[in-house]
């Protein structure tokens, strides 16, 4: 059984590292949020998250399988490249809108842990994590690695945590069925679509892939891996605003910083929950901040054709401004930290449309794909995650714009 359970991990990988880039503190953050304050009732927009995730993951995987050649190169060749530029502009962007909120996670966890100003610590930890990009020999290994031992930590302590507690199963299982909603609660909505569907990881599953060399023969292994990943992002997310709904909701407790999403643990851990969750807020927004960041450059650097390797030269200068980019917007940053937060993770959407349709327009083309391309069922599943993340974007824009002109 022992030897079963260690062959299934070791057969693990991409969906761990996706699962993980996804969980940084934004995702905590929402969930956290909208746990305290919408109680069970918003459940129902990770599932739909989760699903449009697994879709439009599933169908990177299966083109990664496929090729040696990468999935920008692809599109560069088969509709231009313009298109691909324009991919990965808009994964560099959504990696940079993320990147701010890791680099605010990781000083709200250090200054929970020491008290010491939040703008101090990305200071610190981008060097970090540039020392980490450019001086790993596997990165991909060492990701791997981080990133598994990360998801297997934050959901023991959440669901060991859920037994002390106790909360309303039945209300929770309710929360799971759409209801309407009203105009101010789309800020919420956004970011809680944007802690499980991010389309430009879902769209660098397929260089994760070949960069663990699984091949047509590991098709089957890769989108369960794939699954396993999707599935845990969406249950941590759910265990979060679960726990929050039941001890944050009945206190008052609105999550206005890192000590307030720590009374969530009390239960388990007492007095030392401030300090654990500190520690676990701040190790999710490292991960995360490196992972995202890599992400990030590397997509833009394999769109201008220059390398789509994480161990290459450009992919790894791109990573760099975007670290060097978020650690500048952090340290600078004055206001509410938890709203900046949320915004980050809602606003990490505006470009992603076009990224949905370069995949869609790959994965149905039968030059490309062969018999692997999209069934009809597949393709219905990618155009209801479509209309999904098109009509979030349409709303940030019209946010986005309001702001900008008042």
């Amino acid at each position: 059984m022992k030897s079963k359970i260690q062959n299934f991990f070791k057969a693990l990988g991409p969906g761990f590292i996706i699962a993980a880039v996804v969980l940084g503190p934004g995702s905590i953050t929402v969930s956290s949020k909208i746990g305290a304050t919408h109680g069970y009732s918003l459940l129902w927009v990770i599932g739909l998250g989760a699903v449009s995730m697994s879709v439009y993951t599933t169908m990177s995987v299966r083109y990664g399988v496929l090729h040696e050649k990468s999935l920008l190169t692809t599109i560069a060749e088969k509709y231009g490249k313009w298109l691909s530029v324009a991919i990965g502009v808009c994964s560099f962007l959504a990696a940079m809108s993320f990147q701010f909120g890791n680099n605010l996670g990781v000083g709200m966890g250090m200054k929970t842990l020491t008290g010491i100003n939040e703008t101090i610590w990305p200071l610190i930890f981008t060097p970090l994590a540039i020392v980490l990009v450019f001086f790993t020999k596997n990165l991909y290994k060492a990701l791997e690695q981080i990133m598994m031992t990360m998801v297997v930590i934050l959901i023991l302590a959440f669901i060991i945590n859920l037994i002390f507690i106790k909360p309303d199963l039945e209300a929770a299982a309710m929360g799971f069925i759409p209801r309407a909603i009203s105009g101010s609660d789309f800020n919420e909505i956004a970011a809680l679509v944007g802690t499980t569907f991010v389309l430009h990881n879902a769209f660098f599953q397929a260089y994760l892939v070949q960069g663990k060399g699984w091949k047509l023969a590991d098709m089957h292994k890769s989108i369960r891996d794939t699954k396993i990943g999707v599935f845990l992002l969406a249950l941590i997310s759910t265990l979060v605003v679960v726990t929050a709904a039941a001890t944050l909701k009945p206190k008052g407790i609105s999550v206005n910083s890192a000590a307030d999403m720590a009374i969530q643990l009390e239960m388990l851990l007492g007095s030392f929950a401030k300090y654990i969750f500190g520690f676990g807020f701040m190790a999710a927004a490292f991960s995360s901040l490196v992972v995202n960041s890599v992400t990030g450059g590397g997509l833009l650097a394999d769109s201008m054709g220059l390398g789509s390797s994480m161990n290459e030269k450009m992919p790894k200068v791109f990573t760099v401004i975007i670290l060097l980019a978020g650690m500048i917007i952090a340290v600078f940053f004055r206001g509410n930290v938890i709203y900046a937060l949320i915004m980050a993770q809602a606003s990490s959407i505006l470009g992603v449309p076009l990224i949905a349709i370069g995949l869609f327009l790959v994965l149905n083309s039968k030059s490309i794909m062969g018999k692997y391309k999209n069934s009809i069922l597949q393709n219905i599943m990618a155009v209801i995650g479509f209309i999904l993340i098109s009509a979030l974007v349409y709303f940030m824009y019209g946010k986005l714009i309001g702001y900008l002109t008042i």
